[in-house]
C-alpha cells in the first residue's frame, strides 16, 4: 500500500503538469465554443496520442505475470517521473505567444479535473488488492492518455456553475448600464478590422468626449460584462463595445446586453466560415448589430463592400455610408497618398462642397476605412472638422496591425493579428512601398473554412506580383497552398524557406537581410496551430 501511495503522488504531479497543456489549448480554443477544442484534438491526433504516453500499455503485460505485477509500482514511478521530465523539458523550449491565463474559470476547471482523477484513486485505495496493481496502473495510465478528452468532461460538468456565474455578472452589468442614463453605446462588428476601428474611433471621439472602449479582445458576452462591471464609470459619455461572433445569433445576444445606439460594420469576409456554416450566415449575423439599433440610432456601413450594399436592411435607423472607390456614399476618401511614413487623403461629405485634408501615421488602405468610420461618426455626434483632423493626425499605430517596429536593424511590418484575404493584399501593398529588401514571414490564413486552401493559394500568387525577395513559410503542412501559389506565380524556389516555428524565422532573417530590409509578419498562429518536427 505504501508504494502505491507514493506512485499515486507521482501520478498527481504528472496530472498537474500535463493538464497545463490541455487547459491552455482549451482556453485558446474558447472553451470548446463551436467545438473548436474537439476539432483541435482531432486535427492534432498524432502529436496528442501517438507519443510516450502510450507507455501505459506496458501494464497490460505486467497484469498477467505475478512477478511483474509486484514490481509495477516501481515501473509506474520510473515511467511517469521520466515522462514528467520529458514534458517539462519540451514545454520549456516552447515559446508561448499567448500563455495560459489562470482565470477564475480555469481555476474552477482545475478543481473539477483534480476530482475526476481523484475519484478512481480513492476507489482503488478503499478496495485495495495487491494482486490488481497492474490493472490499477493500466486504468490510471489510460486516464492520463485521454487527458485532452477528460478536459471536455470537466468543461461540460462546469457548465451549470459557469452559467450561474454568467447570470450573476450579467445582472450586475444590466443594473449598472441602466443607471448610466447619460452614456450611449457604440457597437463595432465585422469579419475583420473590429479592434483597429474600435481603437481609432476611441482616439477620435476622445478629443471631445469621455470615452471608454472594451480592452484587448473583450468582445464576448463575458468580456463585455467584465468591462462594464469593472471599468465603466458614471462620467463616460460613450462606451465603445467591440462585438465578436463565431455563429449566428451571437451579435444579437451582445446587443441585447448593451443596447447600442450607434453601430459600425467594418467589412464582411470569410472569418469563422467553418463555425458559421455559410457566407450568408456571416452576413446576417454581422447585420444583427445594425438591425438592433433604435430608430433614432445611426449605423455606419461600407459602400465599397458589395455584401453590405446588397443586404436588405430591416431597420429604419439612419445609415451613413462610407467608401473610397464608391463616391456615391455619404462620406468618402480620395486622393490617397500612401507612403512608408503614413497616409494623406482628402475627405468629401455628401451635400458639402468643401474638401478636407487629413493625414495619419497609419499604413494601408484598410486603415483609411476604419478612420472614415470614426470621422463619419464623430461628425454625426457634433465634432468639428478641425477637431477631427487633429484627432486623426494623433492616432498611433496599433500593435500587430501594420505597425512598424525594429528587430536589430531589420524593419518589421507587424501584421501578425489574424490575417484575412483583403488584409493580406493590403499588407503586401504596404510592403511594396518600402525601400530596400522585402521579406514575407507567414503561416497563412486560418479559420476561413472550406476556402482556406483557395485563399492561401491566392495569397501565394499575390506575393509573386509584389516586390518580395524572400518568403519564409511557417508550418510545412499548413502552408502547402501558399507554396503552390508561389510555384504557380514562378517565385524562385531558392528564395522560399519552410520552418515549423515562427521563432526560427528571426535568426534566418538576420542571415537574409540586406543593408536596408523590411520584413512583413503576416499573421501569427495561436499556439494551438503550431507545427513541430
Amino acid at each position: 500500500m505504501f508504494l502505491f501511495l507514493i506512485s499515486v503522488l507521482v501520478y498527481f504531479v504528472y496530472v498537474t503538469i500535463i493538464s497545463t497543456k490541455s487547459l491552455h489549448m482549451l482556453q485558446q480554443n474558447r472553451y470548446n465554443r463551436g467545438y473548436r477544442y474537439i476539432k483541435w484534438i482531432i486535427k492534432n491526433y498524432k502529436d496528442n496520442f501517438l507519443n510516450l504516453n502510450l507507455l501505459f500499455l506496458i501494464f497490460i503485460l505486467t497484469a498477467f505475470n505475478e512477478t511483474l505485477n509486484m514490481i509495477s509500482p516501481y515501473l509506474f514511478i520510473i515511467i511517469y517521473l521520466f515522462l514528467g521530465y520529458v514534458f517539462i523539458d519540451k514545454r520549456r523550449k516552447e515559446v508561448a505567444k499567448l500563455p495560459l491565463k489562470y482565470t477564475a474559470r480555469i481555476q474552477r476547471l482545475i478543481i473539477t479535473n483534480s476530482l475526476i482523477y481523484l475519484i478512481p484513486v480513492l476507489i482503488m485505495i478503499f478496495n485495495f488488492n495487491e494482486d490488481n496493481l497492474s490493472f490499477y496502473y493500466l486504468i490510471l495510465g489510460f486516464l492520463l492518455f485521454i487527458n485532452y478528452f477528460v478536459l471536455i468532461l470537466d468543461n461540460f460538468l462546469n457548465r451549470p456553475i459557469e452559467r450561474l456565474v454568467g447570470l450573476h455578472f450579467e445582472r450586475q452589468a444590466r443594473q449598472k448600464l441602466s443607471s448610466m442614463t447619460n452614456m450611449e453605446v457604440i457597437g463595432i462588428t465585422g469579419s475583420y478590422g473590429k479592434t483597429s476601428t474600435k481603437n481609432i474611433v476611441n482616439d477620435i471621439l476622445s478629443v471631445k468626449y469621455n470615452v471608454f472602449k472594451t480592452p484587448a479582445n473583450y468582445n464576448t458576452p463575458f468580456g463585455l460584462m467584465i468591462t462594464i462591471n469593472n471599468y465603466l464609470d458614471p462620467y463616460n459619455d460613450y462606451f465603445i463595445a467591440e462585438m465578436g461572433a463565431c455563429k449566428s445569433g451571437e451579435i444579437k445576444e451582445l446587443c441585447d446586453l448593451v443596447h447600442p445606439k450607434y453601430g459600425i460594420l467594418t467589412r464582411v469576409g470569410l472569418a469563422h466560415l467553418e463555425t458559421f456554416g455559410s457566407e450568408e450566415a456571416i452576413l446576417k449575423t454581422k447585420f444583427e448589430l445594425i438591425e438592433s439599433l433604435p430608430s433614432d440610432g445611426i449605423g455606419i456601413l461600407n459602400g465599397d463592400d458589395e455584401k453590405q450594399l446588397s443586404y436588405k436592411l430591416k431597420n429604419d435607423c439612419q445609415i451613413i455610408w462610407i467608401g473610397i472607390d464608391n463616391h456615391k456614399v455619404d462620406c468618402y476618401a480620395k486622393d490617397l497618398k500612401l507612403t512608408y511614413k503614413g497616409t494623406e487623403f482628402v475627405v468629401k461629405f455628401k451635400d458639402d462642397k468643401a474638401e478636407y485634408a487629413f493625414e495619419t501615421k497609419l499604413l494601408g488602405r484598410n486603415n483609411i476605412y476604419n478612420i472614415l468610420a470614426g470621422i463619419a461618426l464623430g461628425k454625426a455626434l457634433g465634432m468639428k472638422i478641425a477637431d477631427l483632423q487633429k484627432a486623426v493626425k494623433r492616432i498611433m499605430p496599433i500593435e500587430h496591425r501594420l505597425s512598424l517596429s525594429k528587430y536589430y536593424d531589420i524593419n518589421l511590418i507587424d501584421d501578425a493579428y489574424n490575417s484575412n484575404p483583403m488584409g493580406c493584399k493590403m499588407a503586401l501593398e504596404v510592403l511594396s512601398m518600402m525601400p530596400g529588401k522585402h521579406i514575407v514571414v507567414t503561416p497563412g490564413m486560418i479559420e476561413v473554412g472550406v476556402k482556406e486552401e483557395e485563399v492561401n493559394r491566392e495569397f501565394g500568387m499575390d506575393i509573386c506580383i509584389n516586390k518580395v525577395d524572400e518568403v519564409i513559410l511557417i508550418g510545412e503542412e499548413k502552408t502547402k497552398p501558399i507554396y503552390e501559389g508561389l510555384m504557380k506565380g514562378k517565385f524562385p524556389k531558392e528564395h522560399i524557406y519552410i520552418l515549423n516555428d515562427v521563432m526560427e524565422a528571426f535568426p534566418l532573417m538576420m542571415k537574409l537581410k540586406d543593408k536596408e530590409t523590411y520584413a512583413l509578419l503576416e499573421n501569427d498562429l495561436p499556439d494551438s496551430f503550431n507545427e513541430k518536427k
